[in-house]
């Protein structure tokens, strides 16, 4: 049946020839012409061509090649003869119209170019190959003339001229290469391919199989495969080496969920992996559709067919294996890593100039973070730490209420990722802290609406996802927001309805001893009490001596609840200890304001209590001394009576006696002018300004421990001031001997009185008489004695208080000028102004001078 097909073709082919040559020559159709047997086989060659166009199937580009072309030749008129009859033919559709009119253009483009060229000499054997007819059909005699010139002109056109093989040597030549292939090639390369395929999906092939020596996908070297076809098929191999790396991570890591070191964090890690595996799953699942066509051989038009080819799978793979390598490398990083560290170790390779990279790692990290962000989410605005595996970079422990602030959370460096600032991360901490602190310490909801109020003027969403990775602008605003709100409402609180401005000007007042008349009265009543050894005295009658100073001063006008946390406290004591050595008052500070009166704060405000304590008791001593000295009537009254040796003695003693008095009240009384004004009142005044300007409680603790730390300082109670403060507490019990040295003088001299008075007296008073001969049994007593015996008495007795009191005052010297020579050396500046106050008149500076 083909051949009568053919056979029909033929002839249709021959009448086509006879009729075009008879038009221009009746001869040439002629059986026997030869140019209706050279006309036939050029017909016949071009009908059984088999190469492909090398133009793309456009008529309009074939035809606008053709209307250029015969413009360049000059036949301008025949261009547009040609334009219009190509317009009038594509304009023709509908039956009878020919379809593929690019096709009939082309050939005729071809045809035109031929004849050119058999114009131009050259032979029309050279043209395109033919049907390879027989010898009946053709003759014997022309197809061996035609191999013979072929053969001698194969070369005369270059490629052109070798494609147009009249004996298909190409066809014999793609051939012979494909026996080549096949006989090199145990496999076949579709099996490669699907094997290739398999192993990108983590599966062993037939011929492509996991080797654990290579750690790695290979072919084995008993197939006899080419060096190149090993070798690309190791390097697409590759792919399915990481795939399965990857994808043993994520089985490892969901077998161990809920593991505290996988985390959601690393849950959601896994399942960003997985979402890309499916991107991935869905490639091969096209690779595969397009595996199951057959490879075409070279000869053939492969160049757009639907089959896939080693090559052509790694250009298929050179997107997966960025992906899929980058997946490898995060794998590797992340497996020792959880929360925060997590997502900053993928957070650093995001950052990356390949646009493929970088969105990829951006929809990786938005998967990743998206746990952590609804953390910071929970915390600032509800302040709840929703972290069962200790991924966040806030932690928490559990403690008194007390330390709630200070101790109950803190920031986790190590959980805290690289696209969170440091000052971003404080701010956090401390909001979620606040939050907290309300809800706990002060027993307070006003915090719900401040957030209400932050996050709309954040203008972010409150449900869960509404954050994510490269949203930074808006996590630092909502952190903004929330912060100053959450805060500005917690000092509201503390302020107004927990009164801690009243509070601490109660510890200043009542613990640093501001309340001058309160003070002194309690020094009063509580004296004589406190002059008793320390193991014989009631407290209960303190705290009841302590009511009455309360009631007998103006602090009777304080709020009933500051006086009711004003308290004695004892101090735990030795033997020979004095009530003055444990005496102290503590300030009961309760929850909420417990935060910012710590024990530890407690404790320097008693040390701080405990120097301005010593410091008023010193006072009072020269206070109480003075009172002994003053009424001179005593003095002046023995005066007149006695010899004029013991009157000049009396005098020189009671002259040192006052200027020593003068001394050490010089010395105090600047000093305690110094701690009050310009330790106290200026401390004061500065905390009072930072009160006002304090925009949350963290700020306020530092302006207190500001506050505190200035006091301690500057009152010689700092660790670089210890030599300096127990020289000044060796004044003070210097000052101390003085009062009892004192009151020893003044005794002596009353009894000195005494005696005179007795010797002058009259025996009708026998009553009082018989009661000085009780008190002359006492050992010692002046009173049985002459007016010999008495003088010379008095003379040893102020002799001995004058030694003493010269011995108490070089002392005194030695140690004040030591203090003196100390103070110019402290690092803190105003303790200079202190020296100055001392030493105003230079008196002790030329003093040490001339020494």
């Amino acid at each position: 049946m083909e051949e009568e097909d053919q056979r029909k073709v033929t002839d249709l082919v021959i009448e086509l020839v006879r009729r075009l040559l008879s038009q221009q020559n009746p001869q040439n159709a002629s059986p026997n012409s030869p140019h209706l047997s050279q006309s036939l086989r050029y017909a016949l060659r071009i009908l059984s061509s088999r190469l492909t166009p090398s133009v793309s199937p456009d008529a309009d580009a074939v035809a606008e090649s053709i209307k250029r072309r015969l413009a360049t030749q000059g036949n301008s008129s025949d261009a547009l003869t040609f334009a219009d009859l190509y317009t009038e033919f594509a304009s023709k559709n509908g039956p009878g119209s020919v379809n593929n009119k690019w096709a009939v253009l082309y050939l005729l483009k071809i045809i035109s170019e031929d004849r050119k060229n058999a114009i131009s000499g050259m032979d029309s054997s050279v043209f395109l190959p033919n049907l390879g007819l027989n010898d009946d059909e053709m003759g014997n005699d022309l197809r061996v003339l035609n191999a013979k010139e072929n053969r001698e002109k194969a070369w005369k056109n270059g490629v052109l001229l070798v494609s147009k093989d009249p004996e298909n040597l190409r066809e014999i030549s793609f051939r012979e290469f494909g026996n080549l292939v096949e006989e090199e090639n145990e496999v076949t390369e579709e099996v490669l391919v699907r094997d290739v395929l398999y192993a990108c999906q983590g599966i062993d092939g037939k011929y492509v199989k996991f080797d654990s020596n290579l750690d790695g996908y290979a072919l084995s070297d008993s197939i006899k495969v080419p060096r190149a076809t090993r070798t690309i098929v190791r390097k697409l191999c590759e792919l399915g080496w990481l795939f399965r790396k990857v994808k043993g991570y994520i089985s490892e890591s969901m077998d161990r969920f809920p593991a505290e070191d996988v985390g959601t964090v690393g849950q959601a890690f896994c399942a960003a992996l997985q979402d890309e595996f499916s991107e991935y799953y869905k490639l091969l699942a096209v690779l595969e559709a397009q595996s199951t066509n057959p490879i075409p051989l070279v000869s053939e038009n492969a160049s757009s067919g639907n089959y896939l080819s080693l090559r052509r799978l790694s250009v298929w793979f050179a997107e997966p294996m960025v992906k899929m390598r980058l997946m490898a490398i995060l794998v590797d990083k992340c497996k020792a890593l959880r929360g925060g560290a997590m997502a900053g170790a993928i957070h650093l390779h995001a950052q990356h100039g390949d646009p493929l990279v970088h969105d990829f790692m951006r929809r990786l990290l938005r998967r990743v973070c998206s746990p952590l962000f609804e953390m910071v989410r929970s915390w600032v605005l509800e302040g709840e730490l929703e972290d069962i595996f200790a991924e966040f970079f806030i932690v928490g422990q559990p403690v008194k209420a007390e330390s709630l602030w200070r101790e109950g959370y803190r920031l986790h460096a190590g959980m805290l990722p690289l696209f969170i600032s440091q000052s971003i991360a404080q701010r956090i901490l401390r909001t979620g802290k606040s939050i907290n602190f309300l809800r706990v310490c002060c027993d307070d909801r006003g915090w719900a609406d401040a957030a209400t109020e932050a996050v709309a003027a954040a203008g972010v969403t409150t449900r869960r996802g509404g954050l994510g990775y490269g949203e930074t602008d808006a996590l630092e605003s909502l952190v903004m927001e929330a912060a100053k709100r959450i805060d500005k409402h917690l000092l509201d609180v503390i302020y107004k309805r927990y009164k801690f401005k009243e509070h601490c000007l109660a510890i200043k007042r009542y613990l640093l001893l501001g309340q001058g008349d309160f003070v002194q009265y309690l020094m009063d009543i509580v004296g004589p009490e406190l002059s008793e050894p320390a193991n014989t005295i009631s407290s209960f009658k303190l705290a009841g001596l302590l009511e009455s100073a309360i009631r007998s001063s103006n602090a009777q006008y304080d709020d009933p609840d500051i006086l009711d946390r004003l308290r004695v406290k004892m101090m735990p004591h030795g033997t020979g200890d004095r009530g003055w050595d444990v005496f102290s008052l503590e300030y009961d500070a309760r929850v909420p304001l417990d935060t910012v009166f710590t024990e530890s704060v407690m404790t320097r405000y008693l040390r701080i209590f405990n120097f301005l304590w010593k410091l008023r008791q010193v006072e009072h001593a020269l206070i109480g001394a003075w009172k002994t000295m003053k009424p001179n009537c005593l003095t002046s009254h023995v005066y007149t009576k006695l010899q004029h040796a013991v009157k000049l003695q009396l005098l020189s003693t009671l002259r040192r006696c006052q200027v020593l008095w003068d001394e050490m009240n010089h010395f105090v009384t600047n000093l305690q002018y110094y701690i009050m004004f310009e330790v106290l009142e200026v401390s004061w005044s500065n905390f009072s300004n930072e009160m006002e300007v304090a925009k949350d409680l963290d700020d306020l603790l530092a302006a207190h421990e500001k506050y505190l730390h200035s006091i301690v300082e500057k009152s010689l109670l700092g660790e670089r001031s210890q030599t300096l403060y127990k020289s000044l507490f060796v004044l003070f019990d210097l000052i101390l001997q003085f009062r009892s040295l004192a009151d020893r003088l003044y005794e002596g001299i009353h009894e000195l009185q005494a005696r005179t008075a007795e010797s002058s007296l009259s025996s009708r008073d026998n009553n009082k008489l018989r009661q000085t001969k009780d008190k002359s049994s006492e050992p010692g007593s002046w009173i049985r004695e002459g007016r010999k015996a008495l003088t010379q008495r008095a003379s040893e007795f102020l002799q001995n208080m004058e030694q003493e009191l010269d011995a108490l005052a070089t002392e005194y010297k030695s140690l004040l000028e030591g203090f003196l020579t100390q103070l110019p050396v402290q690092q803190h500046v105003d303790l200079k102004f202190l020296l100055f106050r001392l030493d105003f008149t230079e008196f002790y500076t030329r003093q040490h001078a001339t020494m």
